[in-house]
């Protein structure tokens, strides 16, 4: 009874707009922009799972790696064979590539062959199937003059969904397209090829890489389009593949870089993600398949299946009464009778009611006019249903890509092959329209392939050459900077024998090991206000430290920084000093203490010879400093006079110091284990407690007097001075030529054009005001090499001192992704690909790596000497450390301390990070000499008595 009514409410509605009466009956296939955004949504989430290698196994989307790691650049070049097995024919190719032609520097070039796949094969024995296509390539071969003496690379599509754990090897996850050859899936079909190619003979056959028709078809289209970084494919089946950022692909290692990721979104649904947006039709189309529950997106919207959604829709009509008067032919009721072809045909501007009325009558039927128009309006409805679904997809890869790479505005191509695409009229245009207004902020551009699934297989092998011989040109160009054990070990004799040639010879040596007169570290009794003063850069700082007896924790400081300008950094003395006094006057007013004559420590932050703890010659200048008058004259003098001139306040200055060995007195403050202090920053140095028996030369400084105070002292005194703080400035090691073997022609360069060339050879090779240059250096080596940034050497990259170190500590931070990278490098003038990043980033930690090993080797001497001086099979120390780049380079502290542990294996050396060891560890130093200065003068006033 209820069909009765049906049947009667739908011959009602015979006579109204034919369309109107589809859209009602096809109301569900009718998706707007809403239901699209969602669809967008929900494969964005199974990307997601597919991606993560907790959720992969369970993933309808199973986003497979193709370990395509970069879209061509227009440099690749070659000639390869190609295979291309997808269909019910395959085609053998010979492709080549030629550099310096075409749209993008090169042009491609293809003769090509197709055979035919007898039936019984695709159902037959996997063994017979790739037989048939390696005799297939011999025969090609001969007939195309290819010699089969030479060895052949060979780029194999093969359209088919795999599980690749490299280029050159895929396991079968399973057939498709009416493929159903027996023992492959699971197994590997490259592997299958080479064996089929061995069993045929006669050829010299290398398989280098085995892709999809839908990475291949991204690779064709990005040859002339360095934006196409997605692949699209809509034929008979359907797929998408994209670049994706290799950090987030679990399945494969490493995090540098991207990877195309061919997603199999054929397979979206089902797992029941799509089962509120399926049909009736769609179920029914499913239920007929031999696949059943099986990749439903692809029952959705591709060719295969699109003319049996439009039978089926107007089967059912037909049987409601709602076409042809209720007639259904026998030819209508048949599996197939309507074609992708039909539909497309159907769908024509001019002819399309022409072609469907054809169809129709060829079908048995005799068709109205409105009864066509209906149809025709059913094949626009299924085939839009079908660009919306993949335009919804589309529009969830683009998103991804641009929350990737945290864009707001996204340019990209992408590169699509397939005959619905093809040859549908209008299917292009509409899904274009969608695509752009689903993603209004990104600008898409869609480019048809040219022999995509051939012509891109053998681009994906040019790449893969292309990166093998660039990685391995940067590997043979980066392999000087890589420093084995062996080396590691001269380099700690070398800087050894260096520490005993500087404690021995008064005269010139690499390593200066110069005396600081400090005798002890701290014991926790200092105490009382002491003044610091800090030179040693392009700031001036001026500190008050107060010491509460016993209460390591509360020190108080106050301070104010005052900028040198470059002038005064670069005019006389006598102006410099002048500078400092009127900075010193400031803080004193600032602080209200003009009338005060406080104890001050001047940390000095440039070689200084001293003969007494409160008299430091300076050696050199560096940093930058060439104020005239200076050099071979005593700094605290100078300073000393400065204040006289000023004659409004005065000072005790009880102290000249290093930064190091300020860095060492704050650390030992904390822990009495510390007797090592060290600077890896702009600069690098290190100081240490020498037993006062092995320096020589202070014998030679000290005088008669202060040697008979100090026996006086180990007579009289609570402890004996037994030691004594050296400065070893060990940046000059190698300035006698003994690191030469390890110094590469960048190294060489970068100390040719600095101000002091033939100096700090060491520091040049380790510390931060050098390693930017040094890696600038390589950049431009491998940029004419035409191994970076396509070969163009900018202004930029050739302007000395552009690339800071600060961007190694950036660029080298494991949280920073390559699009930050490339951010860096654009700010510097440097327009790298991602590629280019890889290179740039491979590049900064080689050098970086190498800077770290070496101080861990200089560092592994001097705790071995302590070691050795004491008589101990087992050394526990501390090392005070300060400077930027052991605080804020990523990986810089680790290497170190792993080169100092494995060179220096009897020593368990424990890194301090020093607490502003040119301030407070000035002030230290200056409360231990001011208490050492008052016990002497107690020993003097004995000794005299």
């Amino acid at each position: 009874m209820l069909a009765v009514h049906l049947v009667s409410f739908f011959f009602s509605k015979l006579q109204e707009d034919p369309t109107k009466k589809v859209d009602r009956f096809l109301y569900a296939m009718r998706l707007h922009d809403d239901q699209l955004s969602d669809i967008s949504a929900r494969f964005q989430a199974e990307m997601k799972k597919g991606l993560s290698v907790e959720s992969n196994a369970a993933a309808a989307v199973k986003m497979l790696p193709t370990h395509v790691r970069s879209t061509p650049d227009g440099s690749e070049k070659g000639q390869f064979l190609a295979l291309d097995l997808g269909g019910s024919k395959f085609k053998v190719l010979q492709v080549k590539v030629r550099e310096g032609m075409g749209i993008r520097r090169g042009g491609v070039e293809m003769e090509e062959k197709t055979y035919p796949i007898p039936k019984e094969l695709l159902v037959g024995r996997g063994t017979e199937l790739f037989d048939h296509v390696s005799e297939s390539l011999k025969d090609f071969l001969h007939e195309k003059n290819i010699s089969l003496d030479k060895k052949h690379p060979l780029a194999f599509t093969f359209s088919f969904a795999c599980e690749q754990s490299s280029l050159d090897q895929g396991s079968l996850l399973g057939w498709s397209k009416n493929y159903r050859a027996r023992g492959l899936q699971g197994k590997d079909v490259v592997q299958a090829l080479r064996d089929a190619i061995d069993r045929t003979g006669g050829m010299d056959i290398e398989v280098l890489a085995m892709v999809n028709d839908t990475v291949a078809t991204m690779m064709t289209c990005g040859f002339d389009d360095n934006y196409c970084e997605v692949g699209l494919i809509i034929g008979t089946g359907t797929n998408a593949c994209y670049m994706e950022e290799l950090r987030h692909v679990d399945l494969v290692e490493g995090d540098e870089g991207r990877m195309c990721v061919n997603t199999e979104w054929g397979a979206f649904g089902d797992d029941g993600a799509l089962d509120d947006y399926l049909t009736e039709f769609d179920r029914d189309v499913d239920a007929a398949s031999n696949n059943q529950g099986k990749q439903i997106f692809e029952k959705m919207v591709s060719g295969m299946y699109l003319g049996e959604l439009v039978r089926l829709v107007v089967l059912k009509m037909a049987k409601l009464g709602l076409l042809f008067d209720g007639h259904v032919s026998d030819a209508l009721r048949t599996k197939g009778k309507i074609t992708t072809a039909n539909v497309a045909a159907m769908e024509e501007y001019k002819n399309g009611l022409k072609n469907t009325r054809d169809i129709l009558t060829g079908l048995s039927l005799t068709p109205s006019q409105d009864d066509c128009i209906a149809v025709q309006h059913v094949s626009t409805i299924v085939s839009f249903r079908s660009s919306n679904l993949v335009a919804a997809g589309l529009a969830a890869i683009l998103t991804r890509i641009k929350q990737n790479r945290n864009l707001r505005a996204l340019r990209i191509t992408v590169g699509v092959d397939g005959a619905v695409y093809k040859t549908h009229p209008q299917y292009p245009k509409r899904l274009h329209k969608v695509v752009r207004r689903l993603l209004p902020e990104c600008h898409v551009r869609f480019v048809l392939s040219d022999s995509g699934s051939s012509k891109g297989a053998a681009l994906v092998t040019a790449v893969a050459q292309r990166l093998a011989s660039q990685k391995r040109k940067v590997d043979e160009t980066l392999s000087p900077f890589r420093l084995s054990h062996e080396q590691l070990q001269l380099v700690k004799a070398r800087m050894r024998a260096g520490l005993e040639a500087g404690l021995k010879r008064k005269g010139s040596t690499a390593i200066k090991m110069l005396p600081s007169f400090v005798y002890r570290t701290p014991d926790g009794t200092e105490h009382g206000k002491y003044l610091a003063l800090d030179l040693g850069g392009t700031n001036f700082r001026a500190l008050l430290v107060n010491f509460k007896k016993g209460l390591q924790q509360n020190t108080r400081l106050h301070h104010k920084i005052y900028t040198i300008p470059l002038e005064i950094m670069q005019g006389t003395g006598e102006e410099l000093f002048d500078h400092i006094a009127e900075c010193i006057s400031d803080f004193l007013d600032y602080m209200g203490l003009k009338n005060a004559r406080l104890p001050a420590g001047f940390t000095f932050s440039f070689p200084c010879e001293q003969t007494a703890l409160d008299t430091g010659t300076l050696v050199s200048w560096t940093k930058g400093f060439k104020a005239t008058d200076c050099e071979g004259h005593d700094v605290v003098s100078m300073l000393r006079e400065a204040i006289k001139r000023r004659n409004d306040f005065d000072l005790d200055i009880a102290a000249v110091v290093n930064d190091t060995v300020g860095t060492m007195m704050s650390c030992a403050y904390e822990d009495p284990q510390c007797e090592v202090g060290l600077i890896a920053g702009t600069g690098t140095n290190v100081c240490y407690m020498e037993e006062l028996k092995n320096i020589e030369k202070t014998e030679q400084s000290t005088g008669q007097k202060q040697g008979d105070k100090m026996r006086g002292e180990k007579k009289v005194g609570d402890a004996e001075i037994q030691k004594m703080c050296i400065n070893t400035e060990w940046g000059g090691l190698g300035d006698d030529g003994s690191l030469d073997d390890i110094i590469t022609p960048y190294d060489v360069e970068v100390d040719q054009t600095s101000i002091n060339p033939g100096k700090q050879r060491f520091e040049k090779l380790t510390s931060g005001m050098y390693l930017g240059e040094v890696v600038r250096q390589v950049l431009l080596d491998l940029t004419r090499g035409g191994l970076l940034f396509r070969g163009h050497v900018t202004e930029a990259l050739k302007t000395a001192g552009i690339f800071q170190t600060k961007y190694l500590s950036q660029i080298e931070s494991d949280r920073l992704a390559l699009l930050q990278v490339r951010s860096i490098l654009q700010g510097l003038g440097l327009d790298s690909t991602c590629n280019d990043s890889i290179i740039v980033k491979q590049v900064c930690g080689t050098v970086s790596h190498r800077a770290a090993q070496l101080c861990g080797a200089g560092m592994a001497a001097v705790v071995d000497k302590i070691r050795e001086n004491r008589g101990l099979d087992h050394l526990n120390i501390t090392v005070g450390v300060d400077g930027t780049l052991y605080k804020l380079h990523p990986h810089f502290s680790r290497i170190m301390h792993q080169t100092v542990n494995e060179l220096a294996p009897q020593c368990n050396v424990n890194f301090l990070l020093s607490e502003d060891g040119s301030g407070k560890g000035a002030a230290l130093i200056t409360a231990v000499g001011c208490r050492l200065r008052q016990e002497l003068n107690n020993v003097d006033n004995l000794l005299s008595s």
